[in-house]
C-alpha cells in the first residue's frame, strides 16, 4: 500500500512552533480531557517487564514522554520532534517535574532515526504520524530503532464508523474546532489542518496494512471514543530487521 495522500506537510514544524505556548491548554479543552485517558490506554500496552527503553517520536510538549517516564517499567525515554518550540515547552515541563535524568528531548524526524538503530524496546508516537511527510518511510524509520521483538505503539485520530456519530464529529472538527482552537492557540489554520489530515489519513485495517508494509508483525488495533481515536500496536520481527 502506498503512503496516504492529503494536505501538504510542508511547514508543519513552523505551525507547531506558533501554537506551542498554548498547545496543552487547547488539547485539554478540545478533547474534553480525554487525551489523558487515551495515553493511559497506550501505557497499558507496554510490555510487562522492567528496564524498558522508549523512543517517543513527535513528542511535542512531552505529555506522553512524561507519562512513560513515570511508569515503573520504563528506565529512560528519548523524545524527538521537529518543532523547536514544542521541545522548549516540553523541556520546561520535564525539568519542573524533576524528570530530566530520565527524559532526553532532542530534534528528530521519524524518517531520519538512523542514530537510534536497534536501541529501543518500545517506540511510541501519539497524534503525530499524520504529520510525517512520508508515512511508510516514517514507520520504517521507527521500526528500525526497535530491538528484535520490540513494540511499536501508535495513537492517532480516526473517523467514527457509526453514521450519526461520524456526522456530528465531522461537523465539530470542521466548524467548532478551528474557532475554539484558534481562540485558545491563536492560529485557526492549525486546527483546519487538523481536520484536513484526519479526514484524509488511513485508519482501521488500512493503517494496519501500512504498518505491515513497514516490516512489522503481529499488528493489531483498537478504537476509542466511538472510533474517533485508534491505538495500533505491532512488533519488530524476532530476528533483527534486514539492514537497508
Amino acid at each position: 500500500m502506498s503512503a496516504p495522500q492529503g494536505p501538504s506537510r510542508a511547514g508543519v514544524a513552523q505551525m507547531f512552533d506558533r501554537i506551542a505556548g498554548r498547545y496543552d491548554v487547547a488539547n485539554r479543552v478540545l478533547s474534553g480531557g480525554l487525551d489523558v485517558r487515551w495515553r493511559r490506554r497506550l501505557l497499558a500496552r507496554l510490555p510487562q517487564r522492567d528496564g524498558l527503553r522508549v523512543l517517543d517520536v513527535a513528542t511535542g510538549t512531552a505529555d506522553l514522554a512524561l507519562a512513560l517516564a513515570r511508569d515503573p517499567r520504563v528506565t529512560d525515554v528519548v523524545g524527538v520532534d521537529v518543532s523547536a518550540g514544542m521541545l522548549a515547552v516540553g523541556r520546561d515541563k520535564v525539568a519542573r517535574d524533576g524528570l530530566s535524568g530520565r527524559i532526553t528531548l532532542t530534534d528528530g524526524d521519524a524518517t531520519d532515526l538512523s542514530d537510534y538503530r536497534g536501541a529501543f524496546d518500545v517506540v511510541t508516537i501519539a497524534f503525530g504520524i499524520r504529520n510525517v511527510r512520508d508515512t511508510v518511510a516514517g514507520l520504517r524509520g521507527m521500526a528500525k530503532t526497535l530491538k528484535p521483538g520490540g513494540t511499536l505503539l501508535v495513537l492517532e485520530f480516526a473517523e467514527p464508523s457509526a453514521p450519526v456519530i461520524a456526522d456530528v464529529y465531522r461537523a465539530y472538527r470542521r466548524h467548532l474546532l478551528p474557532r475554539v482552537g484558534g481562540l485558545i492557540a491563536g492560529d485557526t489554520s492549525a486546527y483546519r489542518y487538523l481536520d484536513d489530515t484526519i479526514k484524509t489519513f488511513p485508519a482501521g485495517e488500512d493503517f494496519a496494512q501500512l504498518v505491515r508494509d513497514a516490516g512489522l508483525v503481529d499488528v493489531g488495533f483498537e478504537t476509542m471514543t466511538f472510533g474517533a481515536v485508534q491505538l495500533t500496536w505491532a512488533h519488530a520481527p524476532a530476528q533483527e530487521m534486514a539492514r537497508a
